[in-house]
């Protein structure tokens, strides 16, 4: 079975359509991230491991879900390690009080709703100033991320073909960011990590199509076509690939969001929303922006061959 096998959409026509929506989203994640500022003090809900506070490991006697913990402290944040029995439990950074009657507390909402045994096994503090360490190790790594893609793109194709993916892919993280300010998701490890996922599941479609553009660039006569037509028939011809692999991802983070429960909740949601932005960019993001990069600095050093690429096939 093929997908879209005589697909000619015209995709470049309507980047100013793309122009006008991206730039509306990408103006509202930067106001929400504003007002997150004025309101509650940071750009983002940041939890115990970028904020500090107690880290507190509790091993029960017998196995308790993660929703009964969960109801019995209030709503804290927790994640099952190991076996069914053993959590790791983070409360909010409080300097009135000592770690230990953090973890008394805790210990007595545990005794007072779960009727299983339990003992605290590690607790832990992390200051603030380890937890602001991390906001910057955690901005350091997606600014190195996008650097190492200018380079490899640089090598690999041309610097315009980079330049313009950096252009999708920061995108692609403000309106991640955006979303997260909006819905005040609180920003743990896991959550840096889904938005690193993000950067890399964005970039590989992009350079799909690129690596695409590229061969026809590289085709008899390619100089004499207008760019225009040349990206949109590379979109048309990986178009089969982008959609199948944007669905089956798309298909095995629903299964994950309905039955991972709350503690993969938030991880989930992002990497949903970067799976849809990423395909977005990817067409109407990043090849436009390589259209207005080939439109100042020229089809850059392609050479002609008389090799045909085959069209993408599903």
């Amino acid at each position: 079975m093929r997908l879209f096998q005589n697909a000619d959409y015209r995709f470049i026509e309507q980047r100013q359509k793309a122009y006008v929506v991206s730039g509306i989203v990408v103006i509202g994640a930067i106001i929400a991230m504003i007002m997150n500022v004025a309101m509650i003090g940071s750009w983002q809900n940041y939890g115990v491991d970028f904020t500090g506070g107690s880290i507190i490991q509790v091993r029960f006697d017998a196995p308790v879900s993660p929703a009964e913990l969960r109801e019995a402290l209030g709503g804290a944040d927790l994640n099952r390690i190991g076996t069914e029995n053993e959590f790791v439990i983070r409360a909010p950074l409080d300097e009135s009080r000592s770690i230990d009657d953090v973890a008394t507390e805790i210990e007595n909402q545990i005794a007072s709703s779960i009727s299983a045994g339990f003992e605290v096994v590690q607790r832990d503090l992390v200051g603030p100033k380890i937890g602001g360490e991390l906001q910057v190790k955690a901005l350091y790594a997606i600014l190195f991320s996008f650097l190492l893609t200018l380079m490899y793109l640089a090598m690999r194709f041309e610097f315009r073909f980079g330049l313009a993916a950096v252009i999708a892919t920061f995108h692609d993280i403000v309106i991640t960011l955006g979303f997260l300010a909006v819905f005040r998701v609180e920003i743990a490890l896991p959550t840096v990590a889904a938005i690193l996922t993000i950067l890399g599941y964005s970039l590989n479609d992009t350079i799909v199509v690129f690596d695409r553009i590229r061969e026809n660039m590289n085709m008899k006569g390619a100089r004499k076509k207008d760019p225009t037509d040349l990206v949109n028939q590379s979109i048309n011809e990986t178009l089969p690939r982008t959609v199948l692999t944007s669905g089956t991802t798309l298909v095995v983070l629903l299964a994950l969001l309905v039955l991972g429960g709350a503690v993969l909740a938030d991880f989930t949601m992002v990497l949903i929303l970067g799976v849809l932005i990423g395909t977005y960019s990817s067409i109407f993001v990043a090849s436009p922006a390589l259209i207005e990069i080939q439109k100042r600095w020229g089809m850059g050093g392609a050479t002609e061959t008389k090799a045909k690429p085959k069209p993408a096939t599903v």
